[in-house]
């Protein structure tokens, strides 16, 4: 049985720094991910762009390049890969956490592939494997996807996309100029108004000259094989359709966060942590990224969640000596 001073489950932008923030001050630590490295980047559209500059997405200290302002899904991946690579992070990928038991000092812990032992457990397992669903009839039918990648597929298809926000505008825009005919439908009034100021105009001009046909406060009655039944404010309406994006967004896995002895706050649902260190309420158990944002992920970005791998492995480090 491998033995490790920390196990960090999920090696994202936030796990790896905690990974190698850990390494930095001699702990020694293995990282768990269901998925490759920078899982939900790889998940990203394929040609997407991030909103924010290359130096705000470093870690480890390696200066991060981009062609252009913004870097692009591909140079995130080129670079975090070259990060984990610099520090020769011990990352088993493909790997996912079943579960772990014990204390401080003492866990165990349980994948489909082995089973480990370590002092200190850190959790960084992000939020975008759980979307949140639209539990409406049909959604399980193959036609429905809760993440998006490239428009050429759909080319000549009607397709629907359910949200207002950054993923859905952006999705709905490269559908449309790929030959797409899509539909978008939102529970809202408009446009969501924390759409990046350049796509904003973009789709709002699309809608007013009816190239993206759009429901406003809407919502999705059923999906059926070749069609859509929505709810809209003048009553049912059911419309051609052979594909759906659900862009309603995702949220931590709370299922797993619960089983392992991690509580809420009832009214931000964000989990109990030691802001200092990040410690939850379970002695030895380290919360880091977007899930110490319980249900409010929009206040956790790479951005700030990858300065908590210093705090947790400073943390770390103190208690271990």
């Amino acid at each position: 049985m491998t033995t490790v001073d920390a196990i960090v489950i999920g090696a994202g932008p936030t796990g790896l720094a905690c990974g190698l923030e850990l390494q930095k001050r001699g702990v020694t630590v293995l990282l768990l991910d269901k998925g490759c490295v920078v899982n939900s980047i790889y998940n990203y559209p394929t040609h997407m762009t991030f909103f924010t500059t290359p130096e705000l997405l470093e870690i480890g200290d390696i200066p991060m390049t981009s062609l252009n302002d913004k870097p692009t899904r591909g140079e995130a991946l080129k670079y975090y890969r070259r990060v984990a690579a610099h520090y020769k992070l011990n990352i088993h990928q493909d790997e996912g956490v079943d579960s772990f038991s014990g204390h401080d000092g003492d866990f165990t812990v349980h994948t489909p592939k082995a089973t480990y032992q370590a002092k200190k457990m850190v959790i960084a397992s992000g939020y975008y494997d759980v979307p949140n669903l639209l539990n409406c009839p049909g959604e399980d039918l193959p036609k429905v996807a809760h993440y998006y990648t490239e428009p050429h597929p759909y080319f000549d298809h009607d397709v629907l996309v359910v949200g207002a926000k950054n993923s859905a505008a952006i999705a709905a825009l490269e559908l449309y100029r790929t030959g797409a005919r899509v539909t978008m439908v939102h529970r809202g009034p408009e446009i969501h108004r924390h759409v990046k100021y350049w796509i904003k105009p973009d789709i709002e001009n699309r809608i007013k000259a009816k190239e993206v046909q759009a429901f406003f406060n809407t919502t999705v009655a059923q999906i059926k094989l070749d069609s859509v039944i929505l709810n809209t404010p003048q009553g049912e309406v059911e419309i051609p359709n052979q594909f759906v994006f659900a862009m309603t967004g995702y949220r931590p896995d709370l299922t797993f966060l619960n089983a392992h002895g991690i509580t809420f706050q009832p009214d931000t649902q964000k989990p109990r942590t030691n802001p200092e260190t990040l410690e939850s309420e379970r002695p030895g158990v380290f919360l880091a990224g977007v899930i110490v944002a319980g249900m409010h992920t929009n206040e956790i970005f790479i951005e700030n969640g990858r300065f908590h791998g210093a705090q947790i492995a400073e943390a770390i480090a103190k208690q271990l000596r």
